[in-house]
């Protein structure tokens, strides 16, 4: 198109200046058609070429310009080439905390690997419909998952709750809380000992509203769990590893996927098919839903009774030995009594995001 010695928005007469705008985008969006095929005509002729691009031409986004934060797992990307004796440091204080946790005995144990961990699942005091839909799929999703409508009155606090599951075996407890008639949030206790994880619960489809979806197996899924990459997200992803059995069941060719985006934990179930030796299909089961982690407190939740009367004074004093031998309890019939005031590890709150790139997971 030539070119004009005035601007189209010069031009009074409405029609005409609409007409000489319209070919003027049509024809720089022409030339950008053509540099963009003979840009991919060279690049089959160099594959190198088009590499060199791609690795010069990355696109900032919040994911990869995220703020660096002292708690990775990972080194700094910006001293990926200075190693020395504080990296190695590091990794051993790393290893021993993982060592150490409240989850290592899960990986330690001799137990079966393919039996499933017990989970309790229950819901908030007067629940509706839709909660317990949810509820139904998450027993589906969970292979040891069984769920118990919870009571109303005093007595079934979310502690009591937590302290009698683990006097019978559970090794996790599952709460969905709900707001408006609609589940909104999960609270989930690792028995005995704890922690306790309270995420927001959104975007939630069930299995029948997805479109083409897959009929679930009773097998034992795979878990894949990706970018959890500080101390917090990485607590949280052996958290969750914790509710499957270590030893998936690989003939039902079904796996769960727990994606960490921006905080965002994206939770998806699929069953993957080989078509060739190259290529797999993957069909969603369901359901999907999005968490976001609210606070992680120590040991399971408290319950706290303001109007009991105050314990009186009390003093350590080892018990006399009649007979030489101390009593040791069965540690399976050890009752768990929830503590008086919650221990916060970790909680969110607005004054912590200074910026849009500022992650903790």
């Amino acid at each position: 198109m030539p070119s004009t010695r005035f601007e189209p928005s010069s031009i009074k007469n409405k029609l005409k200046r609409e007409e000489i705008s319209r070919k003027s985008k049509k024809a720089k969006s022409q030339q950008k058609l053509q540099r963009r095929l003979a840009q991919a005509k060279a690049e089959a002729n160099d594959p190198a070429a088009k590499k060199k691009r791609l690795a010069e031409n990355v696109p900032r986004t919040l994911d990869n310009t995220r703020e660096f934060d002292p708690s990775f797992l990972t080194a700094d990307p910006s001293t990926s080439n200075q190693a020395g004796p504080s990296s190695s440091g590091d990794a051993e204080e790393t290893a021993a905390d993982i060592a150490s946790d409240p989850f290592a005995s899960y990986f330690t144990s001799t137990d079966d690997p393919s039996i499933p961990p017990k989970i309790l699942i229950t819901t908030s005091p007067k629940a509706t419909k839709a909660t317990y839909d949810f509820c139904d799929e998450l027993v589906g999703v969970f292979p040891g998952a069984e769920f118990i409508r919870r009571k109303k009155g005093k007595g079934f606090e979310l502690g009591r709750i937590a302290g009698w599951a683990a006097g019978r075996g559970y090794k996790h407890l599952c709460v969905v809380n709900e707001d408006m008639k609609k589940p909104n949030a999960i609270t989930l206790v690792h028995l005995p000992e704890g922690p306790s994880a309270y995420f927001k619960l959104s975007s939630v489809e069930l299995t029948k509203q997805i479109f083409g979806h897959a009929r679930a197996t009773p097998h034992h899924p795979e878990l894949v769990l990706n970018n959890f990459v500080t101390r917090l997200g990485h607590a949280v992803g052996r958290m969750f590893q914790t509710t499957f059995p270590p030893m998936p069941e690989f003939q039902g060719r079904q796996v769960v996927t727990l994606h960490n985006q921006r905080d965002f934990l994206f939770f998806r179930r699929h069953r993957y098919a080989f078509r060739s030796t190259e290529k797999v299909a993957l069909q969603e089961i369901g359901p999907r839903f999005t968490l976001k982690l609210r606070w992680l407190k120590k040991g399971i939740p408290a319950v706290q009774n303001f109007g009991e009367a105050p314990r009186g004074l009390e003093f350590d004093v080892e018990p006399d030995k009649q007979d030489g031998t101390e009593a040791v309890a069965d540690p399976a019939l050890k009752k768990i009594n929830p503590p008086k005031q919650d221990e916060f590890l970790w909680a969110w709150k607005p004054e912590l995001e200074t910026t849009r790139r500022t992650f903790f997971l």
